[in-house]
Protein backbone atom coordinates (compact mmCIF):
# COMPACT_ATOMS: atom_id res chain seq x y z
CA UNK A 1 0.00 0.00 0.00
CA UNK A 2 1.27 3.51 -1.12
CA UNK A 3 2.44 6.06 1.80
CA UNK A 4 -0.97 8.50 0.18
CA UNK A 5 -3.04 5.19 0.70
CA UNK A 6 -1.97 4.64 4.03
CA UNK A 7 -2.58 8.06 5.12
CA UNK A 8 -6.17 8.17 3.48
CA UNK A 9 -6.86 5.64 5.30
CA UNK A 10 -5.59 6.93 8.48
CA UNK A 11 -7.76 9.47 8.15
CA UNK A 12 -10.62 7.39 7.42
CA UNK A 13 -10.14 5.62 10.58
CA UNK A 14 -10.27 9.08 12.66
CA UNK A 15 -13.16 10.25 11.21
CA UNK A 16 -14.64 7.11 11.85
CA UNK A 17 -13.97 6.93 15.39
CA UNK A 18 -14.66 10.95 16.18
CA UNK A 19 -17.94 10.21 14.44
CA UNK A 20 -18.66 7.04 16.83
CA UNK A 21 -17.03 8.80 19.86
CA UNK A 22 -19.88 10.20 21.85
CA UNK A 23 -22.02 6.47 21.38
CA UNK A 24 -18.53 4.52 23.42
CA UNK A 25 -16.98 6.79 25.71
CA UNK A 26 -18.72 8.32 28.80
CA UNK A 27 -19.33 11.82 29.84
CA UNK A 28 -16.42 13.11 30.80
CA UNK A 29 -14.38 11.99 28.29
CA UNK A 30 -16.71 13.55 25.86
CA UNK A 31 -16.61 16.60 28.02
CA UNK A 32 -12.96 16.58 27.55
CA UNK A 33 -12.95 15.93 23.64
CA UNK A 34 -15.22 19.25 23.82
CA UNK A 35 -12.56 21.18 25.64
CA UNK A 36 -10.18 19.58 23.04
CA UNK A 37 -11.93 20.82 19.98
CA UNK A 38 -12.44 24.46 21.63
CA UNK A 39 -8.79 24.40 22.22
CA UNK A 40 -7.84 23.36 18.98
CA UNK A 41 -9.49 26.45 16.98
CA UNK A 42 -7.07 28.92 19.29
CA UNK A 43 -4.13 26.56 18.39
CA UNK A 44 -4.73 26.89 14.95
CA UNK A 45 -5.00 30.40 14.60
CA UNK A 46 -1.80 30.43 16.38
CA UNK A 47 -0.07 28.11 13.96
CA UNK A 48 -0.91 30.54 10.87
CA UNK A 49 0.08 33.70 13.00
CA UNK A 50 3.17 31.50 14.94
CA UNK A 51 4.17 29.16 12.70
CA UNK A 52 3.06 29.93 9.84
CA UNK A 53 3.68 34.17 9.88
CA UNK A 54 6.28 34.04 12.43
CA UNK A 55 4.43 36.59 15.07
CA UNK A 56 4.30 35.35 18.50
CA UNK A 57 1.05 36.18 20.49
CA UNK A 58 0.58 35.34 24.46
CA UNK A 59 -2.78 37.37 24.14
CA UNK A 60 -5.01 35.15 21.73
CA UNK A 61 -7.02 33.79 25.40
CA UNK A 62 -8.32 37.19 25.44
CA UNK A 63 -9.77 37.31 22.04
CA UNK A 64 -11.37 33.89 23.31
CA UNK A 65 -12.97 36.04 26.41
CA UNK A 66 -14.39 38.57 24.07
CA UNK A 67 -16.42 36.24 21.59
CA UNK A 68 -17.65 34.41 24.65
CA UNK A 69 -18.46 37.71 26.58
CA UNK A 70 -19.91 39.23 23.29
CA UNK A 71 -22.28 36.29 22.95
CA UNK A 72 -23.20 35.82 26.67
CA UNK A 73 -24.02 39.32 27.02
CA UNK A 74 -26.43 39.45 23.83
CA UNK A 75 -28.17 36.27 24.75
CA UNK A 76 -28.95 36.71 28.64
CA UNK A 77 -29.12 40.41 29.15
CA UNK A 78 -30.81 41.34 25.34
CA UNK A 79 -31.92 37.62 25.03
CA UNK A 80 -31.04 38.06 20.98
CA UNK A 81 -30.34 34.27 19.36
CA UNK A 82 -27.00 32.78 20.22
CA UNK A 83 -26.44 32.79 16.48
CA UNK A 84 -26.35 36.31 16.57
CA UNK A 85 -24.07 36.37 19.32
CA UNK A 86 -21.68 34.39 16.84
CA UNK A 87 -22.08 37.22 14.24
CA UNK A 88 -21.47 39.40 17.13
CA UNK A 89 -18.03 37.31 18.70
CA UNK A 90 -16.56 37.14 15.49
CA UNK A 91 -17.31 41.22 14.59
CA UNK A 92 -16.31 42.13 17.44
CA UNK A 93 -12.76 40.05 17.58
CA UNK A 94 -11.91 40.94 14.59
CA UNK A 95 -12.75 44.44 14.61
CA UNK A 96 -10.60 44.65 17.86
CA UNK A 97 -7.99 42.76 16.25
CA UNK A 98 -8.12 45.06 13.21
CA UNK A 99 -6.99 47.95 15.68
CA UNK A 100 -4.92 46.08 18.23
CA UNK A 101 -3.00 44.91 14.91
CA UNK A 102 -2.87 48.76 13.46
CA UNK A 103 -1.29 49.94 15.94
CA UNK A 104 0.93 47.15 17.18
CA UNK A 105 2.54 45.10 13.80
CA UNK A 106 4.97 47.86 12.84
CA UNK A 107 6.64 46.40 16.27
CA UNK A 108 9.64 44.38 15.61
CA UNK A 109 11.77 41.91 17.49
CA UNK A 110 10.60 41.52 21.21
CA UNK A 111 8.50 44.57 21.18
CA UNK A 112 5.67 42.74 19.46
CA UNK A 113 5.32 40.03 21.80
CA UNK A 114 5.93 42.33 24.79
CA UNK A 115 2.73 43.91 23.23
CA UNK A 116 0.53 40.88 23.33
CA UNK A 117 1.22 40.84 27.14
CA UNK A 118 0.27 44.13 27.76
CA UNK A 119 -3.39 44.39 25.88
CA UNK A 120 -3.86 41.07 26.47
CA UNK A 121 -3.36 41.73 30.45
CA UNK A 122 -5.62 44.64 29.61
CA UNK A 123 -8.51 43.13 28.27
CA UNK A 124 -8.65 40.49 31.04
CA UNK A 125 -8.84 42.81 33.10
CA UNK A 126 -11.74 44.85 31.66
CA UNK A 127 -13.70 41.55 31.71
CA UNK A 128 -13.63 41.55 35.61
CA UNK A 129 -14.59 45.65 36.15
CA UNK A 130 -17.56 46.42 34.10
CA UNK A 131 -20.83 45.62 36.15
CA UNK A 132 -22.77 44.85 32.72
CA UNK A 133 -20.00 42.35 32.31
CA UNK A 134 -20.92 40.51 35.43
CA UNK A 135 -17.38 41.59 37.26
CA UNK A 136 -15.23 39.22 38.31
CA UNK A 137 -18.60 36.90 39.07
CA UNK A 138 -18.91 36.48 35.58
CA UNK A 139 -21.94 35.68 33.41
CA UNK A 140 -25.02 32.86 34.36
CA UNK A 141 -27.65 30.83 32.56
CA UNK A 142 -26.48 31.72 28.88
CA UNK A 143 -28.62 29.53 26.67
CA UNK A 144 -27.59 26.68 24.67
CA UNK A 145 -27.34 26.49 21.00
CA UNK A 146 -30.73 25.65 18.88
CA UNK A 147 -30.29 23.73 15.84
CA UNK A 148 -33.35 23.48 14.13
CA UNK A 149 -35.27 23.88 16.94
CA UNK A 150 -33.32 21.33 18.65
CA UNK A 151 -31.53 22.62 21.74
CA UNK A 152 -28.11 21.48 22.34
CA UNK A 153 -28.24 21.11 25.72
CA UNK A 154 -25.71 18.62 26.82
CA UNK A 155 -21.49 18.19 26.16
CA UNK A 156 -22.57 14.66 23.92
CA UNK A 157 -25.04 16.96 21.88
CA UNK A 158 -22.99 20.07 21.38
CA UNK A 159 -19.81 17.54 20.85
CA UNK A 160 -20.69 17.30 17.04
CA UNK A 161 -21.42 20.86 16.74
CA UNK A 162 -17.60 21.92 18.08
CA UNK A 163 -16.33 19.28 16.01
CA UNK A 164 -17.53 20.64 12.79
CA UNK A 165 -16.77 23.52 13.59
CA UNK A 166 -13.02 22.36 13.71
CA UNK A 167 -13.33 20.29 10.94
CA UNK A 168 -14.24 23.21 8.87
CA UNK A 169 -11.81 25.82 10.38
CA UNK A 170 -9.12 23.08 9.57
CA UNK A 171 -9.96 23.03 5.85
CA UNK A 172 -10.08 26.46 5.55
CA UNK A 173 -7.00 26.82 7.36
CA UNK A 174 -5.23 23.92 4.80
CA UNK A 175 -6.87 25.46 1.95
CA UNK A 176 -5.15 29.02 2.32
CA UNK A 177 -1.62 27.65 3.33
CA UNK A 178 -1.80 25.75 -0.36
CA UNK A 179 -2.54 28.93 -1.88
CA UNK A 180 -0.93 32.27 -3.21
CA UNK A 181 -2.03 34.10 -0.36
CA UNK A 182 -0.81 31.01 2.22
CA UNK A 183 2.47 31.11 0.42
CA UNK A 184 2.79 34.85 1.44
CA UNK A 185 2.34 34.05 5.13
CA UNK A 186 4.64 31.30 4.39
CA UNK A 187 7.39 33.87 3.29
CA UNK A 188 6.75 36.09 6.13
CA UNK A 189 9.00 33.95 8.53
CA UNK A 190 12.29 34.87 5.88
CA UNK A 191 11.85 38.51 7.00
CA UNK A 192 10.71 41.53 5.45
CA UNK A 193 13.25 42.17 3.12
CA UNK A 194 12.67 39.23 0.98
CA UNK A 195 8.79 39.54 1.29
CA UNK A 196 9.35 43.12 -0.25
CA UNK A 197 11.22 42.08 -2.88
CA UNK A 198 9.05 39.18 -4.31
CA UNK A 199 5.82 41.86 -4.93
CA UNK A 200 4.53 41.15 -1.00
CA UNK A 201 2.99 43.57 1.09
CA UNK A 202 3.88 42.30 4.68
CA UNK A 203 1.88 44.01 7.28
CA UNK A 204 -1.28 43.48 5.16
CA UNK A 205 -0.53 39.83 5.24
CA UNK A 206 0.20 40.19 9.00
CA UNK A 207 -2.89 42.25 9.88
CA UNK A 208 -4.77 39.86 7.61
CA UNK A 209 -3.01 36.05 10.17
CA UNK A 210 -4.01 38.12 13.19
CA UNK A 211 -7.58 39.28 12.43
CA UNK A 212 -7.84 35.44 11.39
CA UNK A 213 -6.21 34.31 14.24
CA UNK A 214 -8.53 36.29 16.32
CA UNK A 215 -11.51 35.60 14.86
CA UNK A 216 -10.72 31.21 15.13
CA UNK A 217 -10.60 32.48 18.81
CA UNK A 218 -13.71 34.48 18.60
CA UNK A 219 -15.34 31.08 17.46
CA UNK A 220 -14.09 29.13 20.12
CA UNK A 221 -14.84 31.75 22.65
CA UNK A 222 -19.02 31.82 21.17
CA UNK A 223 -18.41 27.62 21.56
CA UNK A 224 -17.39 28.05 25.66
CA UNK A 225 -20.00 30.10 26.18
CA UNK A 226 -22.93 28.17 25.45
CA UNK A 227 -21.41 24.60 26.18
CA UNK A 228 -20.37 25.98 29.55
CA UNK A 229 -23.41 28.24 29.71
CA UNK A 230 -21.00 30.42 32.12
CA UNK A 231 -18.32 32.91 31.97
CA UNK A 232 -16.25 34.70 33.86
CA UNK A 233 -12.52 36.70 33.49
CA UNK A 234 -10.37 33.18 35.07
CA UNK A 235 -10.30 31.28 31.97
CA UNK A 236 -8.92 34.24 29.55
CA UNK A 237 -5.92 35.47 31.29
CA UNK A 238 -2.37 35.56 30.55
CA UNK A 239 -1.91 31.99 31.73
CA UNK A 240 -4.30 30.74 29.34
CA UNK A 241 -2.52 32.86 26.42
CA UNK A 242 0.64 31.31 27.20
CA UNK A 243 -0.87 27.98 27.31
CA UNK A 244 -2.61 28.19 24.05
CA UNK A 245 0.86 29.05 22.76
CA UNK A 246 2.13 26.23 23.99
CA UNK A 247 -0.62 23.82 22.44
CA UNK A 248 0.53 25.17 18.98
CA UNK A 249 4.85 24.71 19.68
CA UNK A 250 3.96 21.37 21.11
CA UNK A 251 1.70 20.25 18.62
CA UNK A 252 3.81 21.22 15.59
CA UNK A 253 3.18 25.30 15.15
CA UNK A 254 4.18 24.77 11.03
CA UNK A 255 1.74 22.12 10.78
CA UNK A 256 -2.18 22.66 10.65
CA UNK A 257 -2.47 18.93 12.79
CA UNK A 258 -0.74 20.63 15.52
CA UNK A 259 -3.27 22.54 16.81
CA UNK A 260 -5.46 19.50 17.18
CA UNK A 261 -2.58 17.20 18.27
CA UNK A 262 -0.83 19.57 20.21
CA UNK A 263 -4.35 20.85 22.29
CA UNK A 264 -4.97 17.25 22.51
CA UNK A 265 -1.51 16.11 24.19
CA UNK A 266 -1.89 19.39 26.40
CA UNK A 267 -5.31 18.56 27.47
CA UNK A 268 -4.81 15.16 27.96
CA UNK A 269 -1.75 15.61 29.87
CA UNK A 270 -3.12 18.37 32.11
CA UNK A 271 -5.94 15.98 32.96
CA UNK A 272 -3.54 12.80 33.65
CA UNK A 273 -1.32 14.73 35.72
CA UNK A 274 -4.24 15.82 37.85
CA UNK A 275 -5.47 12.40 38.33
CA UNK A 276 -1.37 11.20 39.26
CA UNK A 277 0.29 13.83 41.26
CA UNK A 278 -2.31 13.85 44.40
CA UNK A 279 -0.88 10.17 45.30
CA UNK A 280 2.69 12.35 45.15
CA UNK A 281 2.10 15.24 46.62
CA UNK A 282 -0.41 17.40 48.73
CA UNK A 283 0.73 20.36 46.55
CA UNK A 284 0.20 18.94 43.13
CA UNK A 285 -0.90 22.52 41.64
CA UNK A 286 2.80 23.66 41.62
CA UNK A 287 4.28 20.52 40.62
CA UNK A 288 1.34 20.23 37.46
CA UNK A 289 3.59 22.99 35.98
CA UNK A 290 7.11 21.78 36.94
CA UNK A 291 6.39 17.95 35.78
CA UNK A 292 4.44 19.36 32.30
CA UNK A 293 7.23 21.81 31.58
CA UNK A 294 10.11 19.09 31.75
CA UNK A 295 8.12 16.84 29.26
CA UNK A 296 7.82 19.54 27.48
CA UNK A 297 11.69 20.13 27.49
CA UNK A 298 11.92 16.44 26.91
CA UNK A 299 9.75 16.47 23.62
CA UNK A 300 11.97 19.68 22.28
CA UNK A 301 14.77 18.21 22.44
CA UNK A 302 14.11 14.92 20.36
CA UNK A 303 11.99 17.29 18.05
CA UNK A 304 12.28 20.79 17.78
CA UNK A 305 9.28 21.23 15.39
CA UNK A 306 6.76 19.12 17.86
CA UNK A 307 5.07 16.11 17.19
CA UNK A 308 3.87 16.45 14.10
CA UNK A 309 7.31 16.37 12.91
CA UNK A 310 8.63 14.04 15.53
CA UNK A 311 5.18 11.21 13.95
CA UNK A 312 6.28 12.11 10.40
CA UNK A 313 10.01 10.95 10.55
CA UNK A 314 9.06 7.23 11.27
CA UNK A 315 5.67 7.13 8.68
CA UNK A 316 6.48 6.48 5.18
CA UNK A 317 7.12 9.31 3.06
CA UNK A 318 4.71 9.91 -0.37
CA UNK A 319 6.38 9.69 -3.56
CA UNK A 320 6.75 12.92 -5.00
CA UNK A 321 4.17 14.26 -7.46
CA UNK A 322 4.88 13.99 -10.35
CA UNK A 323 5.17 17.46 -12.62
CA UNK A 324 1.71 18.76 -13.98
CA UNK A 325 2.57 19.42 -17.99
CA UNK A 326 2.74 23.47 -18.79
CA UNK A 327 -0.41 24.99 -19.12
CA UNK A 328 -1.31 26.08 -22.62
CA UNK A 329 -0.15 29.16 -24.31
CA UNK A 330 -3.16 30.79 -24.14
CA UNK A 331 -3.22 30.39 -20.01
CA UNK A 332 -0.35 31.74 -19.05
CA UNK A 333 -0.21 34.59 -16.67
CA UNK A 334 0.39 38.67 -17.47
CA UNK A 335 3.83 38.89 -19.52
CA UNK A 336 5.77 41.80 -19.28
CA UNK A 337 6.27 43.95 -22.72
CA UNK A 338 10.04 43.63 -22.49
CA UNK A 339 12.18 46.66 -23.42
CA UNK A 340 14.03 47.06 -27.14
CA UNK A 341 17.28 45.46 -27.08
CA UNK A 342 19.90 48.88 -26.34
CA UNK A 343 17.78 50.57 -24.47
CA UNK A 344 19.00 52.35 -21.63
CA UNK A 345 16.80 50.82 -18.65
CA UNK A 346 18.99 51.05 -15.44
CA UNK A 347 20.97 54.82 -14.58
CA UNK A 348 22.55 55.12 -11.44
CA UNK A 349 23.52 58.91 -11.16
CA UNK A 350 26.06 60.06 -8.27
CA UNK A 351 24.55 57.65 -6.08
CA UNK A 352 26.16 57.22 -2.42
CA UNK A 353 25.55 56.00 0.74
CA UNK A 354 26.54 56.22 4.17
CA UNK A 355 26.29 54.39 7.66
CA UNK A 356 26.78 57.07 9.85
CA UNK A 357 30.61 57.53 9.57
CA UNK A 358 31.12 54.51 6.93
CA UNK A 359 30.64 55.41 3.35
CA UNK A 360 29.35 52.21 1.87
CA UNK A 361 28.92 53.81 -1.64
CA UNK A 362 30.63 57.09 -2.58
CA UNK A 363 28.91 58.81 -5.77
CA UNK A 364 28.74 55.86 -8.32
CA UNK A 365 27.30 56.33 -11.57
CA UNK A 366 26.78 54.01 -14.36
CA UNK A 367 24.03 52.53 -16.66
CA UNK A 368 22.39 48.93 -18.11
CA UNK A 369 20.89 48.44 -20.75
CA UNK A 370 18.12 45.99 -22.45
CA UNK A 371 19.86 42.95 -23.12
CA UNK A 372 22.81 43.55 -21.93
CA UNK A 373 25.01 41.92 -19.11
CA UNK A 374 26.85 44.15 -17.20
CA UNK A 375 28.86 42.64 -14.16
CA UNK A 376 29.71 44.37 -11.23
CA UNK A 377 33.14 43.21 -9.36
CA UNK A 378 35.20 44.84 -6.80
CA UNK A 379 37.01 43.46 -3.67
CA UNK A 380 35.02 42.49 -0.13
CA UNK A 381 33.38 45.38 0.96
CA UNK A 382 33.62 47.26 -2.24
CA UNK A 383 29.99 48.41 -1.61
CA UNK A 384 28.46 45.90 -4.27
CA UNK A 385 25.86 44.43 -2.46
CA UNK A 386 24.93 47.99 -1.19
CA UNK A 387 24.72 49.46 -4.24
CA UNK A 388 22.41 46.36 -5.05
CA UNK A 389 20.12 46.96 -1.95
CA UNK A 390 20.04 50.65 -2.93
CA UNK A 391 18.98 49.51 -6.68
CA UNK A 392 15.90 47.37 -5.24
CA UNK A 393 14.94 50.03 -2.65
CA UNK A 394 16.14 47.90 -0.16
CA UNK A 395 17.88 50.89 1.44
CA UNK A 396 17.49 54.04 0.36
CA UNK A 397 20.68 56.80 -0.85
CA UNK A 398 21.98 59.24 1.01
CA UNK A 399 22.52 61.14 -2.20
CA UNK A 400 22.47 60.50 -5.92
CA UNK A 401 19.24 59.41 -8.29
CA UNK A 402 18.09 56.03 -9.49
CA UNK A 403 15.94 55.56 -12.66
CA UNK A 404 14.66 52.55 -14.49
CA UNK A 405 12.75 52.84 -17.64
CA UNK A 406 12.27 56.33 -17.19
CA UNK A 407 10.83 55.95 -13.65
CA UNK A 408 11.89 57.24 -10.63
CA UNK A 409 13.27 54.87 -8.56
CA UNK A 410 15.40 57.13 -6.26
CA UNK A 411 14.44 55.67 -2.35
CA UNK A 412 11.25 53.70 -3.64
CA UNK A 413 10.16 50.12 -1.98
CA UNK A 414 11.23 46.95 -3.66
CA UNK A 415 7.94 46.26 -4.59
CA UNK A 416 7.95 49.41 -6.70
CA UNK A 417 11.02 47.94 -7.75
CA UNK A 418 9.78 44.26 -8.72
CA UNK A 419 6.56 46.34 -9.98
CA UNK A 420 8.92 48.55 -12.55
CA UNK A 421 10.40 45.29 -13.71
CA UNK A 422 13.49 44.02 -11.34
CA UNK A 423 13.75 40.95 -9.58
CA UNK A 424 16.61 39.98 -7.71
CA UNK A 425 18.26 37.18 -5.53
CA UNK A 426 20.33 37.40 -2.26
CA UNK A 427 23.93 37.31 -1.48
CA UNK A 428 22.92 34.85 1.72
CA UNK A 429 20.27 33.08 -0.11
CA UNK A 430 16.53 33.95 1.13
CA UNK A 431 14.67 30.55 0.91
CA UNK A 432 11.84 28.92 2.62
CA UNK A 433 13.97 25.88 3.73
CA UNK A 434 10.62 23.83 4.81
CA UNK A 435 8.68 24.37 1.80
CA UNK A 436 9.53 22.75 -1.66
CA UNK A 437 11.46 24.07 -4.29
CA UNK A 438 8.11 24.31 -5.99
CA UNK A 439 6.32 26.49 -3.64
CA UNK A 440 9.51 28.85 -3.44
CA UNK A 441 9.42 29.45 -7.29
CA UNK A 442 6.02 30.09 -7.01
CA UNK A 443 6.50 32.48 -4.53
CA UNK A 444 8.23 34.52 -7.45
CA UNK A 445 4.50 34.77 -9.16
CA UNK A 446 3.04 36.42 -6.30
CA UNK A 447 2.73 40.02 -8.43
CA UNK A 448 1.36 38.28 -11.32
CA UNK A 449 -1.32 36.49 -9.84
CA UNK A 450 -4.13 37.95 -8.13
CA UNK A 451 -5.81 34.99 -6.30
CA UNK A 452 -7.11 36.68 -2.66
CA UNK A 453 -7.54 35.32 0.77
CA UNK A 454 -10.85 34.01 0.22
CA UNK A 455 -10.33 32.74 -2.78
CA UNK A 456 -7.69 30.49 -1.26
CA UNK A 457 -9.56 29.52 1.73
CA UNK A 458 -12.43 28.21 -0.70
CA UNK A 459 -10.22 26.72 -3.51
CA UNK A 460 -11.74 28.93 -5.67
CA UNK A 461 -8.29 29.75 -6.83
CA UNK A 462 -7.19 25.86 -8.68
CA UNK A 463 -7.10 27.83 -12.16
CA UNK A 464 -4.59 30.42 -11.33
CA UNK A 465 -2.48 28.14 -9.22
CA UNK A 466 -2.20 25.62 -12.15
CA UNK A 467 -0.73 28.38 -14.39
CA UNK A 468 1.49 29.90 -11.65
CA UNK A 469 2.47 26.01 -10.59
CA UNK A 470 3.10 25.66 -14.82
CA UNK A 471 5.10 28.82 -15.10
CA UNK A 472 7.32 27.81 -11.48
CA UNK A 473 7.97 24.77 -13.18
CA UNK A 474 9.19 25.58 -16.71
CA UNK A 475 11.87 28.13 -14.40
CA UNK A 476 12.69 25.54 -12.04
CA UNK A 477 13.71 22.89 -15.84
CA UNK A 478 15.14 26.00 -17.48
CA UNK A 479 17.71 25.79 -14.51
CA UNK A 480 18.04 22.18 -14.59
CA UNK A 481 16.73 21.60 -11.24
CA UNK A 482 13.52 19.92 -12.74
CA UNK A 483 14.39 16.49 -10.68
CA UNK A 484 14.13 18.18 -7.06
CA UNK A 485 10.83 20.38 -7.73
CA UNK A 486 8.89 18.28 -4.94
CA UNK A 487 12.64 18.46 -2.79
CA UNK A 488 12.24 20.47 0.63
CA UNK A 489 14.62 23.83 -0.30
CA UNK A 490 16.34 23.31 2.66
CA UNK A 491 17.54 19.85 1.58
CA UNK A 492 19.39 21.22 -1.23
CA UNK A 493 23.44 22.04 -1.87
CA UNK A 494 23.80 25.64 -2.04
CA UNK A 495 24.77 25.97 -5.56
CA UNK A 496 21.56 24.71 -6.19
CA UNK A 497 19.37 26.81 -3.64
CA UNK A 498 21.35 29.76 -5.52
CA UNK A 499 19.45 27.98 -8.89
CA UNK A 500 16.34 27.72 -7.09
CA UNK A 501 16.92 31.36 -5.82
CA UNK A 502 17.21 32.13 -9.88
CA UNK A 503 14.04 30.21 -11.34
CA UNK A 504 12.33 32.60 -7.88
CA UNK A 505 13.30 35.33 -10.24
CA UNK A 506 12.65 34.61 -13.23
CA UNK A 507 9.48 33.48 -12.66
CA UNK A 508 8.76 37.11 -11.88
CA UNK A 509 8.84 37.65 -15.56
CA UNK A 510 11.24 40.35 -15.29
CA UNK A 511 13.06 43.58 -17.33
CA UNK A 512 16.11 43.23 -15.76
CA UNK A 513 17.54 40.34 -13.11
CA UNK A 514 20.26 41.40 -10.54
CA UNK A 515 22.13 38.30 -9.30
CA UNK A 516 24.28 38.69 -6.14
CA UNK A 517 27.00 35.53 -6.96
CA UNK A 518 24.87 32.95 -8.66
CA UNK A 519 27.79 30.93 -9.15
CA UNK A 520 29.06 30.18 -5.43
CA UNK A 521 29.12 27.00 -4.44
CA UNK A 522 28.41 25.50 -7.96
CA UNK A 523 30.81 22.86 -9.66
CA UNK A 524 32.52 23.51 -13.13
CA UNK A 525 30.09 21.95 -15.10
CA UNK A 526 26.69 23.83 -13.28
CA UNK A 527 28.66 27.22 -13.37
CA UNK A 528 29.33 26.02 -17.61
CA UNK A 529 25.22 25.75 -17.53
CA UNK A 530 24.49 28.81 -15.56
CA UNK A 531 27.06 30.96 -18.24
CA UNK A 532 24.75 29.00 -21.12
CA UNK A 533 21.08 30.27 -18.81
CA UNK A 534 22.23 33.31 -18.40
CA UNK A 535 23.44 34.18 -22.17
CA UNK A 536 20.03 33.03 -23.03
CA UNK A 537 17.91 35.13 -20.67
CA UNK A 538 20.21 38.00 -21.81
CA UNK A 539 19.85 37.05 -25.56
CA UNK A 540 15.60 36.96 -24.80
CA UNK A 541 16.03 40.87 -24.11
CA UNK A 542 16.51 40.87 -20.19
CA UNK A 543 19.17 43.09 -18.82
CA UNK A 544 21.49 40.79 -16.84
CA UNK A 545 23.05 43.30 -13.55
CA UNK A 546 25.69 40.32 -11.89
CA UNK A 547 27.80 40.41 -9.06
CA UNK A 548 30.52 37.73 -8.99
CA UNK A 549 33.71 37.08 -7.60
CA UNK A 550 34.54 34.09 -10.22
CA UNK A 551 36.42 35.94 -12.79
CA UNK A 552 36.90 33.40 -15.20
CA UNK A 553 32.70 33.41 -15.58
CA UNK A 554 32.75 36.83 -15.22
CA UNK A 555 34.36 37.50 -18.08
CA UNK A 556 33.23 34.42 -20.22
CA UNK A 557 29.41 35.89 -19.84
CA UNK A 558 29.71 40.18 -19.44
CA UNK A 559 29.19 42.46 -22.34
CA UNK A 560 30.49 44.86 -19.98
CA UNK A 561 32.17 45.38 -16.06
CA UNK A 562 31.76 48.30 -13.46
CA UNK A 563 34.75 47.98 -10.67
CA UNK A 564 34.03 48.90 -7.31
CA UNK A 565 36.92 49.66 -4.45
CA UNK A 566 35.83 50.93 -1.60
CA UNK A 567 32.84 52.39 -2.54
CA UNK A 568 33.59 54.26 -5.52
CA UNK A 569 33.76 53.89 -9.08
CA UNK A 570 37.30 52.52 -9.84
CA UNK A 571 36.95 51.36 -13.69
CA UNK A 572 34.17 50.52 -16.31
CA UNK A 573 34.69 49.07 -19.85
CA UNK A 574 34.70 45.99 -21.63
CA UNK A 575 36.29 42.62 -20.16
CA UNK A 576 39.47 42.66 -21.98
CA UNK A 577 39.88 46.71 -21.22
CA UNK A 578 38.86 45.74 -17.60
CA UNK A 579 41.17 42.81 -17.51
CA UNK A 580 44.47 44.68 -18.70
CA UNK A 581 43.56 47.52 -16.96
CA UNK A 582 46.44 48.56 -14.01
CA UNK A 583 44.17 49.67 -11.21
CA UNK A 584 41.84 46.93 -11.55
CA UNK A 585 44.87 44.93 -11.39
CA UNK A 586 46.33 46.01 -8.38
CA UNK A 587 43.09 46.38 -6.41
CA UNK A 588 40.71 43.35 -7.44
CA UNK A 589 43.15 40.80 -9.72
CA UNK A 590 46.29 40.61 -8.03
CA UNK A 591 48.39 42.78 -10.37
CA UNK A 592 48.18 39.45 -12.76
CA UNK A 593 46.95 40.42 -16.17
Amino acid sequence: MSAAAIRSLALAVICLAMLVAPAVLGDFSVTLLNYVAIYTLVALGLVLLTGCGGLTSFGQAAFVGIGAYATAYLSTTLGLSPWLGLVAALVLTSVTALIIGVITLHLGGHYLPLSTIAWGMAIYLLFGNFDFLGRYGGISNIPPVSLFGYRLEHMTQVYYLVWIAVGAALLVASNLLRSRQGRAIRALRGGEVLAECLGINPFKIRLFVFVLAAALAGLAGWLYAHMQKFVSPAPFDLRAGIEYLLMAVLGGSGYVAGAVIGAAAVALSKNWLQDLLPYVTANSGNLEIVVFGALFILLLQHSRGGIVPLVLRYLPQAARAPAVPHAPSADRLPVRTMPTAGQQLLVLKGVSRSFGGLIAVNDVSFSVNAGELLALIGPNGAGKSTTFNLITGVIPPTSGTISYGGRDLTGASPRVALAAGIARTFQHVKLRPAMSVLENVMLGAYSRSSSGFLAGALRLDRAEEAIVRAAALRQIARVGLAEQASTAAGNLALGQQRLVEIARALVADPSMLMLDEPAAGLRSREKAALAELLKAVRDAGTAILLVEHDMDFVMRVANRIVVLDFGKKLAEGAPEAIRKNPAVQEAYLGGVA
